[in-house]
Order: structure tokens, then C-alpha cells, then sequence
């Protein structure tokens, strides 16, 4: 097989790695005993600083206009106050190493709420195995550059890890090892519409962001079923669905969210032949756009694959297909909590293509 030379913008190091269509990420670990303010300073250490400031600046253009970014500004500045903690510590450290302005770090961090687009699936095989996949579909390629897994890390020992975007502070993907795992979906297009309300009911009515209450939950729950719990009740500044499985059979489910509570609990019922669920960015219950086929592939492939095999593996394979799988995925993630040496996640370089 022949090796190429590929160099990811904004990494320090070349990567040398073989020609394939994915790449892992650098892993940060970041630790939660440390002062907020300096606890993402490790990333320092995969990223270059101008980059970052490129990327984020690119990232900020291409979702708001900037006549509103301009406007706003002063806005967001004042509204900094209310931020909590730890994340208003976590951004203005953000804002500090990185050498940005305050106010567009935070608005970077809203601007990755209002634009995920995503396929996620949980599974169980015939022994009771959970399985957990999902795709992390965003209309900027440039976040192919600053996805990074990060590892949380409490008296020294693992908490939670996940996948994240470098000068992110929520989290859209984790897992706690031996506990649960989760990942966040963009409902229909409500971000888009409402992304100033959104963020406005974030810092005045303090309702959380939906990839803060991911983190949270990774932090606070001690099982499956807590997780899910506080993943339906909390409030929200927009409506999403967490994907979340656990670690004994029939632990997984589907919370498509309203703002203030569920709007419906979609579990999986192996007994009945239900050992999978397929959420992207519509309610299941009814059609997707015709334009849509993710879920179609996904369920027909799933079907196919069979419960006698499905695995991380074949759960992998069938994130890989198109069009599951496509030209604005950022990168897919495998877990099961059962196994957190297992997770991973990886980079799609190229487009993603059907598998033979």
C-alpha cells in the first residue's frame, strides 16, 4: 500500500499516514481539577494559533452574516456575565490563549449549535451487546482541521471523553466509560430559523445549550438510565434528539426534545425484533424530505447486516454509506460503553463513498 505525506491544517506535527479515506484526530486531555480559565491550554500544544483564529473567523463568516456579527458583538459581550461557569471561565481562557476577542469566542461556540447535521445509530446484537455510531455532518470543511478527541480527566482518572471541534466547548459526542454514551442531533431545521432566539434564551433565561447539557451529563449521570433522565427533563435552548445508549441489553434510546421536556421516548425493543434505531434530523414518526434518504440506507443496510452481526465493525460500515455517510461529513464515531477502549473516532478526508 502506498504512504502518502497529508498534513492537516492547523496541526503542528506532519502526520505521515496511508492513503485511505479517514484519519483519527489528536487526542487533548484536558482536566477538570485544573482553573477553567487555563484547563484547554493543551490544545495549544496540536494547534497552531493563527489557524485557529483563521478557522473560527471562516467558521463565524459562513454561518453569520457578518452585518448581524458586527451588530451583535457588542451584544455578546455584554450578555459574557451571564454565562455559567465552568464554561464562562473556559471561554474567556479560550479567548486568552488563542488570542481572539471575547465576544467572537463566544460567538463560535453558538455558531457550531445551530448546524449539525447528523446520522446516529444504536444497535444491539444477539448477545445483548450495545453499539453506538454517528456520523457529524457540518456545512464547513474546514472542522475536518479542528476536530480533536478529548479525554476529561478527574484526580487523574478518565471521567468521560468525546469528540469536539478545538475552541469548542460543548460536546455533541462522549461517552462514560462503562456507564453510557450519547450523541446529539440537530432536530429539522429549528436551529437555523432561531438561532438568535436560541441564543438569547441561553444566557437569559438560562437554559442550556444542547451540547452543554451533553457535557453536563457525562459529568453528572451514573447510569444509563440517570442519563436519560436528565437528557429528557432539562431545559434547552432548542429542540434536538440524544441518541444515548448503555451497557446491558435494551439500554438505548432515541429523546426527541422540545425545549422544556421530551416530545417522545423511542427505545429499542429487541424482543419484537426492534434492535435498532435510526435517528438523523426528523421526527421518526414521520416521513424525512424526499430529498432525505439517509434513513432509508441506514434501516436497509441495518436490515441487511443483520443482528447476528452487527459489531463496531459492520456499524462502521454502514455510517459509510452513501448517502449516510457525505460530502459535508466531518467524522464518524463507533463507542459502546461497555468497552470504552473501544471508542473511536475518525476523520473523513474525502467524500464518502458506497461501499463494494
Amino acid at each position: 500500500m502506498v504512504r502518502c505525506a497529508v498534513r492537516l491544517l492547523g496541526l503542528v506535527p506532519v502526520l505521515a499516514v496511508l492513503c485511505r479515506a479517514e484519519l483519527a484526530p489528536p487526542t487533548v486531555n484536558i482536566s477538570l481539577d485544573e482553573d477553567p480559565e487555563v484547563r484547554w491550554k493543551p490544545l495549544l500544544s496540536v494547534f497552531d494559533i493563527d489557524f485557529l483564529k483563521e478557522a473560527g473567523a471562516q467558521v463565524i463568516d459562513s454561518t453569520i452574516p457578518k452585518w448581524v456579527h458586527h451588530a451583535i458583538a457588542p451584544v455578546v459581550s455584554a450578555l459574557e456575565r451571564y454565562v455559567p461557569q465552568p464554561y464562562a471561565g473556559e471561554i474567556r481562557g479560550m479567548a486568552s490563549h488563542f488570542g481572539g476577542s471575547l465576544s467572537d469566542v463566544i460567538i463560535l461556540n453558538f455558531a457550531y449549535e445551530i448546524s449539525a447535521f447528523c446520522t446516529s445509530i444504536i444497535a444491539q446484537d444477539k448477545s445483548g451487546n450495545i453499539y453506538h455510531g454517528r456520523n457529524l455532518d457540518y456545512p464547513h470543511p474546514i472542522l475536518k482541521n479542528l476536530t480533536v478527541n478529548v479525554v476529561f480527566l478527574k484526580n487523574g482518572e478518565v471521567m468521560y471523553r468525546g469528540t469536539s471541534f478545538a475552541g469548542y466547548v460543548g460536546l455533541w459526542t462522549g461517552q462514560s466509560p462503562n456507564k453510557f454514551t450519547v450523541s446529539g442531533d440537530q432536530r429539522g431545521t429549528e436551529h437555523l430559523l432561531n438561532w438568535w432566539k436560541n441564543f438569547v434564551s441561553a444566557f437569559l433565561l438560562g437554559w442550556s445549550p444542547v451540547s452543554w447539557l451533553v457535557r453536563e451529563t457525562l459529568e453528572a449521570a451514573e447510569d444509563f438510565q440517570n442519563a436519560v433522565m436528565l437528557l429528557s427533563k432539562i431545559p434547552i435552548i432548542t429542540g434536538v434528539y440524544y441518541i444515548v445508549g448503555g451497557v446491558r441489553a435494551k439500554e438505548g434510546v432515541v429523546i426527541t426534545r422540545d425545549r422544556m421536556g421530551p416530545a417522545d421516548i423511542w427505545p429499542l425493543d429487541p424482543l419484537y425484533g426492534r434492535w435498532f434505531r435510526v435517528e438523523t434530523n426528523f421526527d421518526h414518526w414521520l416521513p424525512p424530505p424526499a430529498r432525505d434518504h439517509r434513513r432509508e440506507v441506514a434501516n436497509k443496510a441495518l436490515n441487511a447486516t443483520g443482528q447476528d452481526h452487527i459489531n463496531r465493525d459492520t456499524l462502521y460500515q454502514v455510517l459509510s454509506l452513501s448517502p449516510v455517510c457525505n460530502g459535508i461529513t466531518i467524522y464518524t464515531t463507533t463507542m459502546s460503553a461497555a468497552h470504552p477502549e473501544e471508542y473511536r473516532s475518525l476523520i473523513r478526508l474525502q467524500n464518502c463513498r458506497e461501499i463494494d
